[in-house]
């Protein structure tokens, strides 16, 4: 499975990636697309929703299962990616490359509440 160093993990199989402008970068893992299979179909959260660290934001639904996605962090939702709404079979080719949406941090020091690469492989 792949699990990239530089990201940081959300128990709940989300990653999150700083961006140099200071936003947060979030997709779903290499482990929770190869779960849920053929992904079929991704609801994501509305731009300017402001999201709660732990709180139901989005939905990834495949022809096994729907899941929900969770906010890693506490912030405003500034950007969503289209182009997984359009084509959602991307996301199960290359989880890390296909982003769901980004997050500008309400505080930034909820990062460090997050599991690094060998921490979140330990909870698999």
């Amino acid at each position: 499975m792949n699990t990239p160093t530089h990201l940081k993990y959300a128990a709940s199989h989300e990653w999150s990636k700083t961006e140099s402008d200071g936003t947060i970068t979030v997709g779903i893992t290499d482990h929770a697309q190869e779960a849920l299979g053929d992904i079929v179909f991704i609801e994501l959260p509305a731009i300017g929703r402001t999201l709660k660290a732990g709180e139901e934001c989005a939905v990834v639904e495949s022809v096994k299962a729907a899941s929900d996605i969770y906010a890693p962090i506490s912030g405003e939702v500034i950007a969503i990616n289209q182009m997984v709404i359009d084509a959602p079979e991307s996301v199960n080719s290359a989880p890390y490359d296909h982003w769901l949406f980004r997050i500008k941090p309400a505080n930034p020091d909820e990062l460090s509440a997050l599991l690094d690469a060998d921490g979140y492989a330990a909870t698999l």
